[in-house]
């Protein structure tokens, strides 16, 4: 007959263990780039329109006209805000 201490605690599994850790967070840094490109890509949008707007017909740092940057920075811009909240998507999905 084994003796059995009432304070000693049972011992737990592998699978019991991890469940009884904190979450590790290994794409909390491949979230931040996430949002950092979904961020710049809604400044590269609003900075395109104020080109679009203010600049349209001068000519910018001798490398062309507002309106095109302004094209450029709207579309650049768009581009990386989706592909920022997809980014966002996809390491919530998977984390």
């Amino acid at each position: 007959m084994a003796r059995t201490d009432k304070n000693e605690q049972p011992r737990k599994t592998d699978s019991q263990q991890q469940q009884d850790a904190p979450p590790k967070l290994p794409n909390m840094g491949l979230g931040m780039v996430a949002i950092a490109v979904y961020i710049i890509g809604g400044a590269a949008t609003f900075a395109g329109v104020v080109f679009w707007v203010f600049y349209r017909s001068e000519t910018l740092w001798g490398l062309g006209t507002g309106e095109a940057f302004g094209y450029l920075g709207i579309c650049v811009g768009l581009i990386m805000t989706i592909l920022g909240v997809l980014l966002m998507r996809l390491f919530r999905n998977h984390a």
